[in-house]
């Protein structure tokens, strides 16, 4: 790793990205002009929602880290045009997401049955077989936020976890220019940067850490080698870190850059080359006209 940057430990990433007030900033992320994902990957599930109903027919619907929820609407609209009654099951570390989705979910859709999960993805994977058949939803391309054994651990416990014939629905942000790219992750409004500085927020006030967040700033950029988007907060001057719990002190020098998240981007290809290893079988690729991103439908064969 290069002179003056610093990789953050997991922990920092699992508990610090998504608190509630990161999760109220994420959603204001996804409604900038920059930020594309969203507003992308919910045109094809509106597009496509019916088709993937009539592949998959009745099941659970489970969607992992689903917030608001308002990307399911069109998936919902089909599931319960097609199917009398449906059971979908949102799981969220944000109570306050899921308590809202809940009750917008009941109003728009009379038909469909809400069964929150309040915690991480770990939390839900040992109950998936309760709600077979299923689909589970990972969209978003949230699976870019982990590394590359991360996201073959995450697999790993998704083929254990999933009965033969389930399915999965996965959203992949697809890579594209690189302006393009780094636009959406250095928005103009500056949302983007809050959500960053939230996470030494909530250290500040959890561990005593005392980071001065007016001499920090958010440092974005596509890294073309690892195709990914790498997120950081550089410190403007040096400063001493107090970690209260451990009752030490870290000397941090102005320059210095901390990677807070990344947000890898894929190939169609690269995507679906280790699925196999899982027990996935594609069962459809649904993109948009200008191939910025991807919804793979996937099956359990449990091989």
């Amino acid at each position: 790793m290069a002179r003056g940057l610093t990789e953050s430990p997991p922990w920092l990433h699992c508990r610090y990205l998504y608190d509630e007030t990161g999760s109220s900033l994420f959603e204001d992320i996804t409604r900038q002009p920059e930020y594309y994902p969203t507003r992308t990957e919910n045109a094809i599930l509106a597009r496509h929602a019916h088709e993937i109903c009539d592949i998959t027919g009745r099941v659970t619907l489970i969607e992992l880290g689903s917030g608001n929820s308002e990307k399911t609407d069109n998936l919902l609209r089909a599931y319960t045009g097609a199917h009398d009654e449906v059971l979908y099951v949102p799981v969220d570390v944000s109570v306050s997401a899921l308590e809202g989705a809940r009750d917008q979910i009941i109003a728009r859709h009379p038909g469909v049955t809400v069964t929150g999960i309040a915690g991480t993805y770990e939390t839900a994977f040992p109950l998936f077989k309760r709600f077979a058949p299923s689909m589970v939803m990972f969209l978003g391309s949230t699976i870019g936020n982990l590394n590359p054994p991360e996201a073959d651990a995450f697999w790993q416990r998704v083929h254990r976890s999933l009965a033969s014939g389930d399915c999965f629905l996965l959203g992949v942000d697809l890579v594209k220019d690189p302006a393009i790219l780094n636009a959406a992750y250095n928005d103009a409004a500056g949302v983007t940067d809050q959500f960053t500085k939230n996470i030494f927020r909530r250290i500040n006030a959890d561990l005593g850490a005392a980071v001065d967040l007016e001499q920090i700033e958010h440092v974005a950029e596509y890294n073309k080698d690892l195709q990914r988007i790498e997120t950081f907060v550089r410190f403007n001057r040096d400063q001493d870190v107090y970690l209260a719990p451990l009752d030490q002190t870290i000397s941090v020098s102005a320059g210095t850059m901390v990677m807070t998240e990344i947000s890898r981007k894929f190939t169609l290809d690269q995507i679906q080359e280790n699925l196999p290893l899982y027990g996935m079988a594609v069962r459809g690729v649904f993109t948009d006209p200008d191939e910025w991103f991807a919804v793979l439908l996937l099956q359990h064969t449990n091989q």
